[in-house]
Formats: structure tokens, sequence, C-alpha cells
């Protein structure tokens, strides 16, 4: 069984979830449906045991789950021994980040990299912030940008690299998000809000507003801050989005900075991986070659 095959499965053995693993692995949930049925038929018993509500390991999945992970440790650490140059790095690097990290945090960073270590392949992987800690957690990504959270569970690792306020931001087309936010003390109650699905920042939002006794009139939820401040020059709402982003996006003067008090706690932005998958040499040259940030 292949090691694309192998990875699959951890996805699903991770999450317990066809939706998210079929996002992890990039692959859509009937073309992951027909991974692991490939898989069960070749090991020739069920791993998962599912139905319209769950979905859980089987006794002969929990063993498989053991092989998996042995089996990739093991290939990992044959490339290491059978590399012709033991002073070189080689192999592929997969790293997963949003498109705004891709372009803010990731540029300089993969520039020195390439330079100091060009026997690595990088695999770039981009989508919804929100899922980068499950990437590395299922093992799909070698390392991830991430936000960290208040928690960081104890097999991951985070390195700083960034500390950027988070920001409300409002529209300058006439509007009506436009007029309440010019508006003293802003009605809150009232304000259309753009914000994340998921993630950091939609639950740093929940938590602003619920110390105010309040709930978000959520207008919009999007994946991905730059979605949010399109949204918000086009006059549908508030949004709240790292000044990192705001930056360097085109038409950041058709968006205006609201004074909020007190302020979102601020975004702590750095790279993330397990900290066992640091063992591999590709993983922690990158990681090694990254500057820390101190907060």
């Amino acid at each position: 069984m292949d090691q694309h095959s192998l990875r699959i499965f951890l996805a699903l053995a991770e999450t317990l979830h066809f939706g998210r693993a079929s996002r992890l692995a990039n692959l859509s949930p009937s073309a992951l449906s027909r991974a692991v049925r490939r898989m069960e038929e070749e090991v020739g018993r069920e791993l998962f045991s599912r139905d319209n509500r769950r979905v859980e390991l089987t006794a002969a999945g929990r063993g498989f789950r053991r092989y998996a992970r042995e089996a990739l440790a093991g290939w990992e650490q044959l490339a290491r021994s059978l590399a012709s140059e033991p002073e070189a790095v080689s192999g592929e690097l997969t790293v997963y980040c949003s498109v705004a990290a891709a372009y803010t945090v990731l540029t300089e960073l993969f520039r020195t990299f390439r330079q100091a270590h060009p026997g690595v392949h990088l695999r770039l992987q981009t989508g919804d912030p929100a899922e980068a800690l499950e990437r590395v957690a299922s093992g799909q990504a070698d390392v991830t940008v991430a936000a960290r959270p208040h928690s960081l569970p104890r097999a991951l690792v985070f390195k700083t690299v960034a500390v950027t306020p988070l920001l409300f931001v409002a529209p300058t087309v006439p509007c009506e998000a436009d007029a309440l936010a010019r508006r003293t003390p802003i009605p809150w109650d009232r304000m259309p809000m753009v914000l994340s699905a998921t993630g950091l920042s939609r639950r740093r939002a929940e938590a602003w507003f619920r110390a105010r006794g309040l709930h978000p009139h959520v207008y919009a939820e999007v994946s991905g801050h730059e979605a949010i401040i399109s949204m918000v020059r086009l006059g549908c709402g508030v949004g709240i989005v790292p000044r990192l982003v705001l930056e360097r996006f085109a038409q950041k003067n058709e968006v205006r900075l609201l004074e909020v008090e007190p302020p979102l706690e601020p975004y702590i932005v750095g790279l993330c991986a397990r900290r066992r998958r640091l063992d591999f040499p590709p993983a922690r040259a990158f990681w090694d070659s990254t500057p820390e940030a101190h907060c």
C-alpha cells in the first residue's frame, strides 16, 4: 500500500469525519469513500464502522492506524539513511497555509529556505486557515502557518513569526454599515458583520460581543480574511481581519479602521508542526531556518 493511501487513511482515522478528512486529503467525499473501500478490500477487513451520524475505527482499523504511522515513519527514516550526501537536506516538504499567509508570511521564508536547501521540493497547499492545526495533526502537512490558539495540543509545537493586531474594518461606500459605524456609540446590536465561518478570529469576535451581552448580527460567513475585506469594501458589513493581511490588500484604502474598546487580542502568527515530525530533515531544516519573533 503506497504512502498516499496511508496518509488518506490517517486523515480519516484522526478526524473520524468524512467532510473534514476529504478536505485534508484534497479529495471529494466520494473519492475518499472509494479510497477507503479499496484499502479495506486490500486488507480484507473493515477499517471503519460508519453510518449517517458517525464514523468509528474498528479493532482492525486501530491496528492498521498503528501500522500506517510506523510505515510512514519507517520510510522517512530509510529515505534519510539512503541520502547520498548526508550533509545535504533533500525530500519533499508540504506546507499548508491560507492564501494571505502565502504572500505575507511565507514569501521571504521560502526565498531564504530555497537558497539554503535547494534539494528540498516544496509543496504548498492553500486553504481555510481554520484547518491549519488539523492539517499537521493528521499528517497531511509537515508544517503549517497558523494563528496560535489559547491552548496548543501537546503533540504540536509552535514558533512565533509575527504578532499582528486584529482590526475592525468598515466600508467607505454609502451603505447601512457605513452609516451605523459613524454613530456614537456604534449600535453593535444592529451592525451587519462579515466574519470568518470558523477559526480563531471568529471565536474572538464572538467573545468580544458576548462580553457586551450581545450576539453579532452576522450578514455573511466566509473562508479567508481576503474575502472579508472584499465584502466589506462592497458595503456588506463590518469585518474583523489581521493588520498583516490588510496591509497587503490592494484595495485597502477602500475600507477604514474602527477604533473599538477594548481592542481584540492580537493574532500570534507562526509555524506549527507535530513535535515528532521535526525529526524529518526537511521539516527540521525549514523550522530551524525560520527566525522567531518575540511577542
